[in-house]
């Protein structure tokens, strides 16, 4: 079967590999048709991906249809799903065992395997899946499949920071508006009135995106030193939510300067190194700091869900499609921002 393999930084190649013939107990034989290119996959590519080793078969936002399923008696989904299904694919391997995993937050598992990342994922034809990791949809097409990890990131992180169940009185702002950070407005805007959605960016094209995708009026170019139109826009308070989907250190850590009293900090973002702050500014405001990692069952059905009901428009996230044979040399010129690069899809 065709297969991409990244040998070592800036180093893809294309080559044949043995197809899995049958699934093991509890797992789905899956044809892969779409791979959507993340931020993790670049990061990969330029050798700044944390807990990242080479040689990797990257891919873990997937589109795919079941080809065969080996169920035992008590194998999870097992009613609803059958050969044909298109699916996508929670790409989280965790244990269901930790202290992450029995407390419903198997997002963060102890050894948490990521397809694409920690363990070779879904450049190729076929792959082998555990079936509750299947979740399939009879409506949307195999590249809106192929993108509902992508959303449940910016899902989840949406969730977790409260702000569904505490919108009266909410400025949101998020940082960063790069697919990450697109997939947290997605969510954002649900919860509340655009007109308090600030979106900030250094990159003027994916400012104008968020124009035109959302409508938002609120868009901050990140250079030209936001504090005073941030205080300005919310009559002199700050943002009681502040999201940061950029994986940038020093924008990581400029963040607390965002934050209003009594407010919160999403990193969704991952950055490979230290993140510091000041303590009394912290106590001061009585900041409220979290991690948003992956995401859960919950937010997939959510997302497509969301997505099938139309609240959800994908149709302008795609803007690069390759097939996997001649991906690898577009590939490098994805990372730079001059190609306006929203979301690349690989097709096999």
């Amino acid at each position: 079967m065709k297969t991409i393999v990244l040998e070592q930084p800036f180093k893809f190649k294309l080559t044949d590999t043995t197809a899995p013939t049958e699934p093991p107990p509890g797992h789905a034989l899956v044809r892969v048709h779409r791979v959507g290119v993340c931020g993790t996959d670049l990061h990969g590519y330029a050798g700044r991906q944390p807990f990242f080793s080479y040689p990797r078969i990257l891919g873990h936002e997937l589109g795919v249809e079941v080809v065969a399923i080996h169920a035992t008696s008590d194998t999870p989904n097992l009613k609803s799903l059958a050969p044909g299904d298109y699916c996508s694919v929670e790409p989280y391997l965790t244990c269901g065992k930790c202290i992450a995993c029995r407390h419903g937050t198997s997002n963060c598992c102890t050894s948490l395997q990521c397809l694409g990342v920690h363990t070779d994922g879904g450049m190729r034809e076929y792959i082998t899946l555990p079936l509750p990791k299947l979740h399939k949809s009879a409506k949307l097409t195999l590249e809106q499949l192929a993108l509902v990890e992508t959303l449940c990131i910016g899902a989840h992180a949406v969730h977790r920071s409260g702000i569904e169940t505490n919108n009266n009185d909410e400025f949101v702002l998020v940082i960063g508006a790069g697919p990450i950070g697109l997939s947290v407005i997605e969510f954002a805007r649900l919860a509340v009135d655009p007109s308090k959605l600030i979106v900030m960016d250094i990159n003027p094209q994916r400012l104008a995106f968020c124009k035109q995708q959302y409508g938002l009026t609120h868009l901050l170019y990140a250079d030209l030193k936001p504090l005073q139109t941030l205080l300005d826009i919310t009559n002199g308070e700050l943002p009681t939510l502040v999201f940061d989907a950029t994986g940038n250190a020093r924008s990581m850590m400029t963040a607390f300067e965002y934050v209003s009293h009594g407010g919160r900090l999403v990193y969704v973002g991952l950055v490979q190194g230290e993140i510091t702050f000041s303590d009394p500014h912290l106590h001061r405001r009585e900041i409220t700091l979290m991690g948003s990692r992956n995401a859960t069952a919950r937010e997939f059905h959510r997302t497509i869900d969301l997505i099938e009901r139309g609240q959800i428009n994908t149709d302008a996230w795609i803007t690069h499609r390759a097939p996997c044979d001649a991906m690898i040399e577009p590939f490098a010129t994805w990372i730079k921002p001059e190609t306006g690069a929203i979301k690349a899809m690989i097709t096999f």
